[in-house]
């Protein structure tokens, strides 16, 4: 009899008292795949599917695991939430290859967008006004959001009409190179506009 002496990492001890020593036991790693494969198949009738699409249908685990054997392939269970199962026969380790491959270039494709704020005031000069629009201009072009703000300080509110004619210049300005996504509203102090990029097809 094996008393259990506790818990390191992914293993369990166990004291031996006979031999006086101590057994160690891996667990299981939690992190492991999970797909149904081969003999990790519940016991179980399955709809199969051959390597060259074709149903061979509904048979057991171990006449489907024979099959697979056969082909020198094997068996995979690709929907295991129907009725019965569906598995299909292929080689699983060029499958998992592939199912890793497709995830890396999704994630290329993947574009984080940022949104970049460009901060404009009721009184701009032209040469602050055009440096800024270029800014504006580049990151839009880049795949960037931006977002066009103007601060209103002390009695300045009351003039909010003047920054929202900037900010509609500013757009106007802009041109095609972006395209209105929110117009300008007032967000406690400040007025703010966002402008997305214009999508290319």
């Amino acid at each position: 009899m094996m008393t259990i002496v506790g818990p390191l990492g992914n293993h369990f001890f166990f004291l031996n008292p006979h031999r006086m020593e101590v057994d160690c036991i891996r667990q299981p790693n939690k992190k492991q795949n999970t797909d149904l494969v081969n003999e990790y198949i519940p016991n179980t009738d399955l709809l199969v599917i051959d390597d060259t699409g074709n149903k061979l249908g509904i048979i057991s685990k171990k006449e489907a695991l024979k099959i697979a054997t056969e082909k020198e392939l094997d068996l995979v269970v690709v929907s295991p939430d129907s009725k019965p199962m569906v598995a299909k026969l292929m080689d699983y380790s060029k499958y998992r290859y592939e199912q890793q491959r497709k995830l890396r270039e999704i994630k290329k494709k993947q574009k984080i967008v940022e949104i970049k704020e460009i901060r404009l005031s009721p009184t701009i000069d032209t040469h602050d006004f055009d440096t800024k629009l270029k800014h504006a201009v580049k990151f839009l072009e880049k795949g960037d959001k931006v977002k066009i703000s103007i601060r209103f300080f002390g009695r300045m509110i009351t003039h909010s009409d003047v920054g929202r004619e900037v900010i509609v210049r500013f757009i106007e300005a802009i041109g095609e190179k972006g395209t209105v996504e929110s117009k300008p509203k007032m967000d406690g102090r400040s007025m703010i506009a966002i402008v997305a990029p214009t999508n290319k097809e």
